[in-house]
């Protein structure tokens, strides 16, 4: 959606083709929000942050190609803001997720951050489409051929109601991963067949069919085998094995949420990368459990009232009925909890000194994580050992889950796809998960959006250009839309996904008016209607 916003900006025209029946894909599942470095956000709220700074954490984090990563993050202010600016978008609250070195990670003041993102640029070209020519959006339209012209991509074949059809021009591939393909001949199953066990977070639309597209037509992959086990999946007590999950908000953590084993210990940095967070997991007793006091469960509301209300997630009245439920004395939960609050205060008074190496740099005053060798070194909404009895708590029990593919089709700088050559194919671009190495072997939490903001856009801007040499031409979005966007997330025919769309009905937070499609339907009876056989 961002590239084809872009490619509006530009001047050209655009088709969409989704093979579900709503658009949003997994990035309306986004739950901790999107990062960038030094925006006017950071700025109003005092952070310093800089491009330099987020691209070394990028690379630190596992990212392997600098060109790609810079791009990533020096890229990263602008689009939040064009996001901001174009899409008339709330994303004035700040976090800090594991790995980051500055608070960075930006969401608005309720929802979910991917829903009104992704919803956003959906109702964008929507509009457009509505008003001109300028846009289609066609779904439950399965693309399934690229068609090469002299080694040039110059369109694509889909399917639509048992149909064939064709549709001509460059191609923009945004179709995300393969995380949720367990079949036997999956990518996963020749890559990562030691993770075929896990449950996934992924949408059934994400079987990797773009990637196989263009393995047919001789383009490069690259980091295929770097799948991110994510390690808080939340496990619903009535459905523990359910095969797809929900996703705890890293921001869960980035406000001060502890991870407690079986046992009430803590064993890791809340703030490390995901793969160290989950490694550790596997070397620890579960069930495990993500808790947040008052102060922490209280920067992150919303979140919390709906996953209490989706029954992935516990709200205690103390600390003591938690301890009770989980079967530990409460003389060890306050042991953990002291010993945190201690390790926080030393590094209060003294940041650079410690006995543990810490992550991302310097040393850290932590033992439960320090002795991993990612000790802790930032901390948020602390509490002492001593208020834990009588604190009011949101837990929930999380465990690994398979969550992002960080291979995917080889880039370029233009976002162009790559041939068996190494050089970029005429008219093929590819963007968000789909595309391999941004990344590296674990991407950052806050990245995903990103990568999609930004190489959408990047990926926008080459195709235009590709497509209308010196006819590029800069367009307003709010002219062709006649008038933009509230900055409210209305009502759609086309968007959907969200884990808001089913939540809405069950969750304690406050009930807002449901907003009506063109056609008269409510976002509620739209999330209803996802599957194949579904009429409309």
């Amino acid at each position: 959606m961002s590239a084809a916003n872009t490619v509006l900006e530009n001047g050209g025209r655009v088709v969409l083709l989704d093979k579900s029946s709503f658009c949003g894909g997994n990035s309306t599942k986004a739950t901790s929000g999107i990062n960038g470095a030094n925006t006017r956000t950071q700025r109003d709220k005092g952070i310093k942050d800089s491009a330099d700074l987020f691209t070394s954490d990028t690379l630190k984090g596992g990212a392997k190609k600098p060109e790609l990563a810079k791009l990533l993050c020096e890229n990263s202010g602008a689009d939040v803001e064009w996001l901001m600016d174009k899409f008339n978008l709330d994303l004035s609250l700040v976090a800090r997720l594991g790995g980051h070195s500055a608070p960075r990670t930006h969401r608005g003041k309720e929802r979910f951050p991917g829903m009104t993102i992704t919803y956003a640029l959906i109702q964008m070209v929507e509009k457009i489409a509505e008003k001109t020519d300028r846009a289609k959006i066609i779904t439950k339209a399965r693309v399934t051929e690229l068609i090469m012209s002299d080694g040039a991509c110059t369109g694509c074949i889909y399917e639509k109601g048992g149909a064939s059809f064709k549709e001509f021009g460059p191609v923009i591939f945004a179709s995300g991963g393969f995380g949720a393909d367990f079949t036997n001949n999956s990518l996963l199953a020749q890559y990562r067949p030691d993770l075929l066990h896990l449950p996934t977070t992924n949408g059934e639309h994400c079987t990797g069919d773009a990637i196989k597209m263009g393995e047919a037509i001789g383009a490069k992959t690259i980091d295929l085998e770097w799948v991110q086990v994510h390690p808080t999946g939340l496990v619903k007590p009535d459905d523990p094995d359910a095969k797809i999950k929900f996703l705890a908000a890293e921001a869960l953590r980035g406000v001060g949420g502890l991870v407690f084993d079986a046992l009430g210990n803590r064993f890791a940095n809340e703030l490390g990368r995901r793969d160290y967070v989950t490694g550790e997991m596997w070397k620890n007793k579960p069930p495990f459990r993500l808790a947040l006091n008052k102060a922490a469960s209280d920067e992150i509301a919303w979140h919390c009232k709906h996953y209490t209300g989706r029954g992935v997630m516990k709200f205690y009245e103390s600390g003591a009925a938690l301890a009770q439920d989980m079967g530990v004395p409460v003389s060890k939960m306050e042991e953990s909890i002291e010993a945190h609050y201690q390790a926080s205060l030393k590094t209060a008074k003294d940041p650079d000194g410690g006995s543990y190496p810490a992550y991302p740099s310097g040393k850290s005053w932590d033992e439960a994580s320090g002795k991993t060798g990612s000790g802790k070194k930032f901390y948020h909404n602390v509490i002492s050992g001593s208020e834990f009895a009588a604190q009011p708590y949101y837990v929930a029990i999380i465990t690994p889950v398979i969550h992002y593919c960080m291979g995917g089709l080889e880039i370029d700088e233009n976002s162009a796809v790559l041939g068996s050559n190494s050089q970029a194919v005429p008219g093929l671009y590819a963007a968000g998960e789909v595309a391999g190495g941004v990344h590296g072997n674990n991407r950052l939490g806050g990245n995903s959006l990103l990568d999609c903001v930004v190489f959408g856009r990047v990926a926008g801007v080459a195709c235009a250009k590709y497509m209308l040499g010196d006819r590029v031409k800069a367009t307003s979005l709010d002219e062709l839309s006649g008038g933009g966007l509230s900055g409210n997330v209305e009502g759609s025919k086309l968007a959907g996904g969200s884990y808001e769309d089913t939540m809405n009905s069950s969750s304690k937070a406050p009930a807002k008016k449901e907003k009506k499609t063109s056609s008269g339907f409510t976002m509620e009876e739209v999330a209803k209607h996802t599957k194949k056989g579904d009429v409309w």
